[in-house]
């Protein structure tokens, strides 16, 4: 059996800069602060902290006031922001810049008046947060059928905007129904998906036909893994979310002579590398890595973090 190892794969930058904002507040200030909701959508990368003593909330009102707070990758919502003020909480933000973005991009629109489209999945805690900065503003879509439900009144500005780690083919399909609804809609000038979902799929998307099934290293709870195994299964292959080696099934291997390897955003390469070996361990496989495209992205920890002063 061959294992054909796609990259990039793995860590983004925004992904990179949480952690390492993360392990640096540890560092800095010990492990007695606390995360609203997972750091990252990662099993592996969340009981990590949670064994160095790192409490994750989901309500700020779990927090003690004026502890340090981090605010995840996946950004929140100003009422959240609000929240945390009146509980005199020290926050640092993690927020992705690249969901950054899309939330002054929400701001703006609705500022102007626009009526806004954000297309994205119900529920997913980078939707929470962008639909907070304008609720009276923003309708969520999925799929092009909720496009066809949605009424806007005739001289309505209508713009669209996207959740990052997005299906590029399926944002597509929403793009194009909008698009032919609203000849007029308007749009960011630069897309909101972000560059590393983007690449992660390309390379799926490039190895896929030479491979007969598909392993993709991530967390249930993480859209842009799940996205990475529905494109194979898109493509008629096979494919399976596992956290880690563990989770492997000798059975899923029977017949199979070639076996596509990669991994979300949000998955450490130390889960990767566990599974590529549990592979060659148990089936004797060759390894092939494939580069599709280069990455150079990285992000600066945030500003607040920078300037915190160690004796706060």
């Amino acid at each position: 059996m061959k294992i054909l190892l796609a990259n990039p794969r793995g860590f983004c930058a925004g992904v990179n800069m949480a952690i390492d904002c993360l392990d640096e507040v540890i560092r800095r200030f010990g492990s007695n602060v606390y995360v609203y909701h997972e750091i990252v959508h990662n099993r592996h990368v969340v009981d990590r902290f949670t064994r160095e003593g790192v409490t994750f909330v989901d309500d700020v009102s779990e927090v003690p006031e004026g502890a340090m707070l981090l605010y995840s990758a996946h950004g929140v919502s100003p009422e959240i922001r609000e929240q945390a003020r009146d509980r005199k909480l020290q926050t640092i933000d993690a927020t992705c810049p690249l969901v950054t973005k899309v939330h002054l991009e929400a701001i703006k629109y609705a500022n102007e008046g626009y009526h806004i489209v954000l297309i994205g999945h119900d529920g997913h805690d980078e939707v929470i947060g962008t639909m907070g900065e304008a609720p009276e503003s923003i309708k969520l879509v999925e799929t092009p059928e909720d496009v066809d439900r949605l009424e806007f009144p005739a001289d309505a500005k209508i713009a669209y905007l996207t959740q990052t780690t997005l299906s590029v083919e399926e944002a597509g399909q929403v793009i194009r129904q909008l698009e032919q609804r609203f000849p007029h809609i308007e749009h960011p000038p630069k897309e909101d998906i972000c560059y590393a979902t983007t690449n992660r799929q390309h390379a799926v998307s490039e190895l896929i036909e030479r491979a007969d099934l598909v392993i993709v290293l991530g967390s249930q709870n993480s859209s842009n893994s799940r996205r990475l195994r529905e494109i194979g299964e898109a493509k008629g292959k096979r494919g399976y979310l596992v956290d880690g080696p563990h989770e492997l099934k000798d059975e899923w291997f029977d017949g199979v002579e070639s076996v596509l390897v990669t991994a979300g955003a949000s998955a450490p390469e130390v889960v990767v590398r566990q599974t590529v070996d549990h592979l060659i361990e148990t089936f004797g496989a060759t390894l092939e890595e494939v580069t599709t495209r280069e990455e150079h992205v990285t992000f600066p920890l945030p500003k607040e973090l920078r300037l915190l002063s160690t004796d706060r």
